[in-house]
């Protein structure tokens, strides 16, 4: 497994956990970073891809429930919300990741945590994403 790919893994937990505790997602990475709760440190890319979720956080649950066809953001299983935002922020406001890439951990990541309709489900709402990015940044 690569770096980025556990980068994002560790920013999915992060995502997940602070959602789960109605804890601010930015201010939990910042606390783990300063202060690790596993041996290996939070890595860079995890930290940014956090912080860059919490920053657009508006923008991307918009974008999110706006063409995800019949589905509300509560409607979704938890590990897919985390998912989805984090891969629609690597696809709408990080230029340093392609946007199939983007797409193609998203869904790996959905294969690995989630059920077994939530890799197709977050293929065909992040594509979506792809599609209309234009329209959108």
């Amino acid at each position: 497994m690569g770096a980025r790919t556990k980068a994002r893994r560790r920013a999915i937990d992060l995502l997940f956990e602070a959602e789960s505790r109605g804890l601010n997602a930015g201010e939990l990475a910042r606390e783990r970073a300063e202060s690790p709760v596993t041996p290996a440190p939070l890595n860079d890319y995890t930290i940014s891809a956090v912080q860059g979720v919490v920053a657009h956080w508006g923008d991307i649950d918009d974008a999110l429930t706006t063409y995800s066809q019949g589905w509300s953001l509560d409607r979704m299983p938890d590990v897919d919300r985390a998912i989805l935002r984090l891969g629609a922020w690597e696809i709408l406001f990080n230029d340093e990741v392609p946007d199939g890439v983007a797409v193609s951990e998203a869904v790996a990541l959905a294969t690995e945590l989630s059920t077994d309709e939530s890799p197709k489900f977050v293929n065909g709402l992040l594509a979506r994403l792809v599609e209309v990015k234009p329209t959108l940044v």
